[in-house]
């Protein structure tokens, strides 16, 4: 089995640099074991105006005989004759996924410890495997490589026999890939799509093969319009682990789709100014914010109230000095995301307890929320009708009292900055409102009268001279000696009026 990762550089970005990123140096053909074979890496060309890397496996036909795995779908073996007549030795199948991911493994992961800029640059690159079993033909091959970013897909059939032309094509064909992209996501492609396209694999599909099959889709292959077959294929058909791979995709779709829009805006947010870096997206300004709030008020239990999809979650959990994180959200299927992003299920014994997800609702006072330092509202109270925002209030600053309570919410008036923006709009579909400066200030004065906490405000994001920053901050503080004289009679705040966008 062979195939081959060309690339084009200059002399001040050499194409070389695939060195770097294979962990492999071209001045070395080097050798690898694997479970049945010998896999080896070598250059036929490396100069900094093109470098190509092989990868050539050499399968031991009876190392894959004794491991009783044949040739057959899902490990299954085929008849006798299987053992000593097959395609193994020659066309690239889930052999050479195996070998990519072992001799690969650092570069499938986007990781370069020498250069760690690397991994994250697009690269002209070309790929090109000589024999690729292709069950569904050369239409399937261009339907699974085409909507993944390449610019060229060449399928080029193989003839049964050349010196018959009459006797018509083999289920071989010979593929060329050309495009940019990045390096990691090209082998993670390979790695999934190999198999998929011979529709066998050698060994057995254990459930483990679920999660490997989305950590290297992770990014493309719920969005893929063949995403199911691709599924099915790469897991031999097995019903139980296909329902089980074809729901966590569909989490994540879902996922991707309720954040899109807002996600869009915020990484618009800076485009808009003219710099030669890449700018730090508003929702990473937006958590970085909220995490120097947190340091600055000494809080080490933490409540996020309204977590979605956990990325806050995720980072607190990546600084020691919160000891306890809690995610609240009313979506199961919100939660159900947030666990999978954090991996709950193969945390470690200490990470795993210093972190809950519960599902509640915020419109009801919770036991379960009192007695923590900080709770944190991120872009949550313009999701609440406004009739209903005056039982949170309660809830929050009622009844859970944490000693701070941080709220962030769109700048209305900064909309305007964004031209992806109609007139008219706010920023996510399901916002009920959005507030200029004043208006929020209003509400957190008046909150912050009633429920005995003093508050200070925060730009996130360019502070605009006009219009003011995208997202604004209350910082919501009180002393650990108050005791609680709120007015627990009456819950209706002097909520401003007026809600959407002009």
């Amino acid at each position: 089995m062979f195939l081959t990762i060309s690339t084009t550089g200059t002399t001040e970005r050499p194409a070389t640099d695939l060195g770097f990123l294979l962990h492999k140096h071209p001045g070395k053909a080097q050798s690898f074991t694997t479970s049945h074979g010998r896999a080896h890496v070598l250059y036929p060309e490396a100069t900094d105006q093109r470098c190509t890397a092989a990868l050539l496996l050499e399968v031991d036909p009876v190392a894959l005989v004794r491991r009783g795995k044949g040739k057959g779908r899902g490990g299954a073996p085929d008849a006798a004759l299987a053992q000593y007549v097959n395609d193994r030795p020659y066309a690239a199948s889930s052999l050479l996924a195996v070998a990519l991911s072992t001799v690969f493994r650092t570069a499938l992961k986007g990781q370069c410890a020498a250069r760690p800029e690397l991994p994250e640059r697009p690269l002209p690159l070309r790929v090109e495997i000589p024999a690729l079993p292709a069950r569904g033909g050369a239409d399937l091959v261009h339907r699974l490589f085409g909507p993944l970013g390449w610019t060229s897909v060449e399928v080029t059939p193989v003839p049964l026999d050349e010196h018959f032309p009459e006797w018509g094509d083999s289920r071989y064909v010979r593929l060329v890939l050309a495009g940019e992209l990045k390096l990691a996501e090209v082998l993670r492609q390979l790695y999934v799509l190999l198999p998929v396209l011979d529709d066998a694999k050698h060994y057995w599909v254990a459930p483990d093969e679920v999660d490997k099959l989305l950590r290297a889709g992770d990014g493309w292959l719920a969005g893929h319009p063949e995403h199911r077959l691709i599924t099915d294929r790469y897991l031999a058909r097995r019903r139980i682990l296909t329902q089980d791979a074809m729901e966590r995709l569909e989490l994540a779709r879902l996922a991707e789709a309720d954040g899109s829009e807002a996600e869009e805006l915020d990484n618009a947010v800076d485009e808009t100014h003219d710099t030669e870096e890449r700018p730090v997206p508003l929702a990473v300004r937006r958590r970085e914010a909220i995490l120097a709030a947190l340091r600055t008020a000494g809080a080490q239990r933490v409540l996020d109230l309204g977590c979605g999809q956990g990325q806050l979650v995720q980072a607190l959990l990546k600084d020691v000095t919160f000891t306890e994180v809690v995610g609240v959200d009313v979506s199961m299927r919100a939660l159900a995301v947030a666990s999978r992003r954090l991996r709950l299920d193969r945390m470690g014994e200490r990470q795993s307890g210093r972190v809950r997800l519960l599902q509640g609702s915020l419109a009801y006072t919770d036991k379960r929320l009192a007695g923590y330092d900080a709770a944190v509202l991120s872009e949550v109270v313009e999701h609440l009708d406004l009739p209903r925002l005056p039982a949170l209030e309660y809830a929050v600053f009622g009844a859970a009292r944490p000693r701070t309570v941080l709220v962030t919410t769109p700048n209305v008036e900064y909309n305007v900055r964004w031209e992806s923006l109609p007139a008219g709009h706010v920023r996510h579909s399901d916002h009920r409102f959005e507030w200029t400066r004043a208006q929020f200030r209003t509400w957190a004065d008046t909150v912050a009268g009633r429920y005995g906490y003093a508050v200070d405000f925060v730009a996130v994001g360019d502070d605009d001279p006009e219009v003011g920053p995208p997202t604004q901050m209350a910082v919501f503080h009180r002393s650990t000696g108050d005791t609680d004289t709120t007015d627990t009679t009456t819950h209706t705040a002097e909520t401003p009026k007026e809600g959407r966008a002009a």
